[in-house]
């Protein structure tokens, strides 16, 4: 039954979008505007951000988290405001859609907060999609991709997920053909690190011991062929993460964490990103599966994943 002409209907959008781990990440020197440029293999993994967009007649943009998140958010400082990453993204959706409404974003929150794993970015590459559908915008992906690159480096590969490598600020995304299957566990903390934080301290290691690096200009291609493969013993030994050394300074507990994950069974270990997320990869999802129960044992929070899996994907739209 259709609603009576000038009644306002609403219409609800359910998208969600995987988080992250780098498989590889080079950093290279401090540039001038502030930035560091980087080279790095992305791989998303089966840990995903739901975002539920339901227009209202009310003009605006709110954001609410949902109960059935899985983290424990009472002591996560995430704002609701025009400073979330899924807030600004539905602003620019909002900016190029010639039906846009008001709009009300839901997340559930399953990706680690400030964890190196792009849990704001999934939120973000998921509302652009959400959006998108519920204001009928029929932007292409590659048209999305430009936005979400307005966002973040690490939005656009959320909404592209699989494998890619990234370069210049991480958003000079190339997709890599690597669909074989990796299993990792993820051992997630109960605090978060600030990435500026992380990249300053880095900054400072790096000038107290004279080390000079280079502007990366590509990644090791064996990560790459061993992504390709599926060879778990071939990738544990090209695991990079210059970023790991300012994390473990700021965060000495990482260490303990990645010797206890190895000593139990992981092949290789790797903090994600800017941390604290630790990434330890197994050989199979029976180990991973093992792993994770023998970390819990330890009080660690640990989850048995694999990657690549799609990027963000409508789950359900629906007329109210």
């Amino acid at each position: 039954m259709k609603a009576p002409a000038g009644r306002f209907t609403a219409r609800t959008v359910r998208a969600k979008a995987p988080g992250k781990v780098n498989v590889s990440l080079d950093v290279g020197p401090l540039r001038p505007d502030g930035y560091h440029s980087v080279a790095s293999v992305y791989l998303a993994v089966s840990l995903y951000e739901e975002v539920t967009a339901t227009s209202t007649e009310a003009p605006g943009i709110t954001v609410a988290l949902s109960p059935d998140s899985t983290l424990d958010l009472d002591d996560v400082d995430i704002p609701l405001d025009q400073n979330n990453l899924a807030y600004k993204a539905a602003a620019i959706m909002a900016d190029v859609s010639e039906h846009a409404t008001g709009v009300h974003l839901e997340i559930t929150k399953r990706v680690p907060v400030a964890g190196g794993m792009g849990g704001g970015s999934a939120d973000a590459a998921a509302t652009l999609l959400a959006c998108d559908a519920l204001w009928n915008s029929g932007l292409s992906r590659e048209e999305l991709a430009h936005l979400a690159a307005e966002l973040g480096a690490d939005v656009p590969f959320s909404l592209l997920g699989g494998t890619a490598v990234g370069l210049g600020l991480g958003d000079e995304l190339s997709p890599a053909l690597a669909k074989a299957q990796t299993d990792w566990v993820l051992v997630t903390a109960d605090y978060g690190l600030p990435t500026p934080e992380v990249y300053r301290t880095l900054d400072r290691l790096r000038a107290a011991e004279g080390i000079d690096v280079a502007e990366p200009t590509g990644v090791d291609p064996q990560i790459l062929t061993a992504l390709r493969s599926g060879d778990a013993e071939a990738l544990s030994r090209v695991l990079v993460n210059d970023l790991q050394r300012a994390s473990i300074e700021l965060a000495p507990s990482l260490r303990d964490t990645l010797g206890i994950g190895e000593a139990h069974g992981a092949i290789a270990g790797i903090v994600s990103g800017s941390g604290p997320t630790v990434a330890l990869l197994a050989d199979d999802p029976v180990a991973a599966e093992g792993l994770a129960e023998n970390l819990r044992r330890y009080g660690l929070t640990a989850l048995a994943v694999h990657g690549p899996v799609p990027g963000a994907r409508i789950m359900s739209d629906i007329l109210l």
